[in-house]
């Protein structure tokens, strides 16, 4: 995690910059490792968690709505306020199409 040097806010990772959200400062990012790929959707970002982690995570019935197969990993991410909850993303087990809980 990156904070921003000149409003101290945290900066999230766009590509191969890291940006600033709050002033728009910009930089390039300099250890890919720590960068979360993300998927647009909707003009939204929706984390997307790839690679040996996804066997790591915990699985539930859950209809996939690409292929229709009902299991799914599944992980929380916090995407807002502290004040607000968590989101709940799915992934197919047998396509791979992630999606989110929506309350």
């Amino acid at each position: 995690m990156e904070f921003c040097p000149k409003c101290k806010s945290i900066m999230i990772y766009q590509g191969e910059k890291v940006v600033c959200r709050k002033c728009g400062f910009e930089k390039k990012a300099e250890n890919e490792e720590e960068m979360v790929i993300k998927v647009e959707r909707n003009k939204e970002e929706v984390p997307i968690i790839e690679g040996e982690n996804l066997k790591t995570l915990p699985t539930t019935r859950a209809i996939c709505p690409a292929c229709g197969h009902n299991e799914a990993f599944w992980w929380l991410r916090q995407l807002r306020a502290a004040d607000e909850s968590e989101v709940r993303f799915f992934r197919c087990t047998k396509c791979g199409k992630t999606w989110r809980e929506y309350d």
